[in-house]
């Protein structure tokens, strides 16, 4: 699994025209499902993005999480973080999980945020073709990942 976590001040997605999914101060979730990926990764990530510690306290450092500033998450399924570039100049998506394994884990990361913080959740349409604007707070964007053993 890899995640592009960015810090926003606010970010939304729209499908057809339409604002789907929106937030303020948070954070954008760019979600990457490999076709090894299991329930481990899955938790691994989720638990790891509500802990990570990239808000500034008081004191302008970064030691507060999405949950300790009542930020608000979205998130968006993106198959191509797994595009292979090595070879040629057309990336290849063979590492990233078919449609109908990396669906339900992408529902069930949105589904796990959720029901383990009491912040507002938006995301994006699987598989659909997104328009995704957002004001990068820093800017802060890490990736997360964590691989199958």
């Amino acid at each position: 699994m890899k995640i592009v976590v960015q810090r926003v001040k606010r970010a939304s997605v729209t499908v057809n025209g339409e604002i789907i999914g929106k937030i303020g101060h948070g954070l954008l979730l760019l979600a990457g499902i490999h076709a090894d990926d299991t329930d481990e990764q899955l938790e691994w990530c989720c638990n790891k993005i509500m802990k990570l510690r990239i808000f500034n306290d008081q004191e302008g450092l970064m030691n507060r999480s999405v949950q300790d500033v009542n930020g608000e998450i979205l998130v968006v399924s993106q198959f191509t973080l797994y595009g292979d570039t090595r070879k040629g100049t057309r990336p290849g998506f063979t590492d990233a999980a078919p449609p109908e394994a990396a669906e339900p884990i992408y529902e069930r990361m949105i589904e796990i945020f959720r029901q383990r913080t009491d912040l507002n959740v938006e995301s994006g349409v699987f598989g659909a073709m997104m328009d995704v604007e957002l004001v990068n707070d820093g800017p802060v964007t890490l990736i997360i990942k964590k691989e199958a053993q």
